[in-house]
């Protein structure tokens, strides 16, 4: 009997980490991240420990067997099996090799860093397995950014499919570990602790504490492995995985050392092979509470593009001015916000909070993500890699822009050569009336000095929404000929009578009306998918409907839909470019149909 394949869709995505429904949609058995047993193994729930594996070595090539615990392959009538052999595995010193026996198997996929750079079958786009083996990961653990390098391809290559690393998992670093990708784990970790009489815990392993009666069984390292999936499984449905990742890095220097190399690796891509979100609620917080955090992607991804793309609205271009942060998000929420807006009596100052981990915050983009969502802790202290960050970043953007006067009232030293710079603050806190009288003046005296143009109220906010589209999308070309109507914080945007968009801050983004999709794919604003011509669009999309997509999508990114050449609506994304269009679960809600 040919082997089924599992039924597996997405309920949560973070990053590189899914919860993932196994079985049933509407009545799974089990989710990820989750267990393999292997046959020596104590009992454990099929929520914990979906799959059995077993492995068979007297025979060469050795083959592996992975049964499902319960009825988890359409149409869900029995328990399945899924065998594949290992193939000649060599070091990952010799990749260069070629060995010419690879792995054998359809649902079950074992790959090695040698495979994975020779074997000619890991390119065909029809290989979709269930379950995807780097039998290799303990080797590729101890070659410094191997493993990192080996799971973001595999994770990538093979969306649909459960990532398995033997051998490396336990409860203190399955959080980083799903972080990277992975998606199963086992005991072996745990069983060669028990051997040592260690409890390897959510902290690391440790000796059992005599005055506690604790022991150091497989029922107490099982317990472990309950809470850190739970944990892991929870995080990522709220959105903290990160943070838990960090936290679970610091049990180890070479989970610090993963961390860091993954850090870096994601920061060199762009936003959809990265993973990362455009558009969150604001109910989401990003904690930024370690040194750690200042490597996510996601800040640097901020960082560069603040620095190095962002242009500000066209009357604000010649003074900038520098202000605090605030912990109230958004700013302009905040008492001492609302004091400096009223000290600043023009429209054409450009404001720029300077703020850590983020660097730079221009006005316009503080209801966006993460800008409307970080948190950081409080100290009043900058340290010099912060420093560093901002004063780099205020060189890059204002290379760019060419500010010709430059209002601090931040309190940090600025110096930029050939700019005057005005402080403010001398000394003085950001909130005094001495301060706020200074900024006040000296913003006059820009005002008539510069020449500057202080726009009506509603040109002015057109201006900074334009400015927010190019940010958010790359152009603002779809808002030519608009108007602004309504009162702050919402905004409808009009053009010849008829509403194409609304700005809502609290979703931090423009929600189009299906009038101004036409406009939309005209002026490139939106990344576009293609459905397969012969299906019919009833509802969102997924990968049995897509064809094609944007390898640069973002989760929260609205897309156009395509079919055929035509243009048949739009939808918003909730999977980043990598898991398009193969990924597991919806790939996008739809929202309009043309």
């Amino acid at each position: 009997m040919a082997e089924r394949p599992l039924a597996r869709t997405v309920a949560s995505r973070q990053r590189l980490a899914r919860v993932m429904r196994l079985g049933d949609r509407n009545n799974p058995k089990s989710w990820t991240p989750a267990l393999v047993a292997g046959p020596n193994d104590p009992e454990m729930p099929i929520s914990l420990t979906p799959f059995l594996s077993s492995r068979e070595s007297e025979s060469l090539p050795a083959s592996i067997t992975i049964a499902t615990r319960g009825n988890l392959c359409f149409p869900f009538d029995a328990e399945d099996e899924w065998s594949a052999t290992e193939g000649l595995i060599l070091p990952p010193s010799l990749s260069e090799s070629d060995s010419g026996q690879f792995s054998t198997g359809n649902q079950l996929l074992i790959v090695t860093w040698q495979s994975m750079h020779h074997d000619e079958k890991l390119k065909d786009p029809k290989l979709e397995p269930s379950m995807v083996c780097l039998a290799d990961s303990v080797q590729l653990a101890h070659n410094r950014g191997l493993l990192i390098e080996a799971l973001y391809t595999l994770r990538t290559r093979f969306p649909n499919s459960l990532l398995w690393a033997p051998g490396i998992g336990g409860p203190d670093n399955c959080a980083l570990l799903s972080w990277l990708g992975v998606d199963l784990f086992d005991l072996a970790r745990s069983r060669r602790a028990c051997s040592m009489g260690i409890i390897l815990t959510e902290e690391g392993p440790r000796i059992p504490e005599h005055t506690m009666d604790e022991s150091h069984d497989m029922e107490t390292q099982i317990e472990a492995w309950k809470r850190a999936i739970g944990a892991t499984r929870s995080a990522i449905r709220d959105g903290s995985l990160r943070e838990l990742a960090e936290r679970q890095s610091l049990s180890s220097p070479k989970s610090v050392e993963r961390l860091r190399r993954h850090d870096a690796m994601m920061s060199q891509f762009d936003g959809g092979k990265a993973g990362l979100a455009r558009v969150v609620g604001h109910e989401r917080r990003l904690r930024c509470h370690t040194f750690q955090s200042r490597d996510d992607p996601l800040i640097q991804d901020w960082r560069a593009r603040v620095a190095d793309f962002h242009i500000p609205p066209e009357h604000q271009r010649d003074l900038l001015v520098l202000l605090p942060c605030s912990a109230v998000k958004p700013y302009r929420t905040s008492q001492s916000h609302r004091r400096f807006m009223t000290a600043i009596p023009s429209n054409a100052a450009h404001q720029v909070i300077v703020t850590a981990p983020l660097g730079l915050v221009p006005r316009e983009l503080e209801e966006i993500w993460p800008a409307a969502n970080y948190d950081i802790p409080v100290t009043g202290d900058w340290d010099i890699d912060e420093l560093s960050v901002i004063s780099g970043m205020l060189d890059r953007l204002n290379s760019r822009v060419g500010y010709s006067r430059i209002i601090n009232h931040s309190g940090l030293e600025v110096n930029i050569e050939g700019i005057e710079v005005i402080d403010t603050r001398k000394g003085d806190s950001a909130g005094s009336n001495e301060a706020l009288n200074r900024l006040k003046e000296a913003v006059v005296q820009a005002e008539s000095d510069l020449g500057l143009d202080n726009l009506k109220k509603s040109k002015n906010t057109l201006s900074q929404l334009r400015a927010l589209s190019r940010f958010q999308h790359g152009t603002d070309a779809w808002l030519d000929g608009a108007k602004v109507r309504g009162r702050p914080p919402i905004f409808t945007l009009m053009r010849d009578g008829e509403q194409i968009a609304m700005w809502n801050p609290r979703l931090g983004r423009f929600a189009f009306s299906k009038a101004c999709l036409p406009n939309l794919l005209e002026v490139d604003a939106l990344p576009i998918v293609e459905l397969n011509p012969k299906s019919e669009w009833r509802g969102d999309l997924f990968s049995t409907n897509v064809i094609s997509a944007d390898s640069t999508i973002r989760i929260g990114d609205e897309v156009l839909v395509m079919q055929a050449g035509e243009l048949v609506g739009s939808a918003r994304s909730e999977a980043a470019g990598w898991e398009w269009p193969n990924g597991a679960g919806r790939l996008a809600k739809s929202q309009h149909r043309l």
